[in-house]
């Protein structure tokens, strides 16, 4: 069980930076965004952006400080349906598995945290 909990840890930081930093391109870098895929309006990205940031830091921050670690949970349950959504939006546009479409990204993202959802709220 130790093990598991440090593997959870470990996935937990990693995709708490991934969500903070692609919230934060989210939230003060809008305008390139909006250019690249025409799909949600420019305040709807912003709005991702900061549930991203806000999500990112309720990755690691309840489970040593409030002593809630359920909240940990619930915000990684809320990035994956987030991110997964966000797929499906690419999906439309292309799934062409290459680095330049986000299609991939926002989905192996939407997984990662849907395994540290199940992972928190299992153990």
């Amino acid at each position: 069980m130790e093990t598991m909990n440090i593997l959870l840890w470990v996935l937990q930081i990693a995709v708490a930076f991934l969500f903070i930093s692609g919230g934060a391109y989210k939230v003060f870098k809008v305008e390139t965004l909006a250019g690249h895929f025409r799909g949600l309006p420019p305040n709807v990205w912003r709005a991702l952006g900061v549930i991203e940031l806000v999500g990112g830091v309720l990755l690691v921050v309840p489970a040593k400080v409030s002593g809630v670690p359920m909240l940990t949970a619930l915000a990684a349950a809320v990035l994956a349906i987030e991110s997964l959504a966000l797929a499906a939006a690419y999906a439309r546009k292309s799934v062409k598995l290459v680095a330049a479409n986000p299609f991939g990204w926002c989905a192996a993202m939407g997984l990662l945290a849907a395994v540290v959802a199940y992972g928190r709220y299992a153990g």
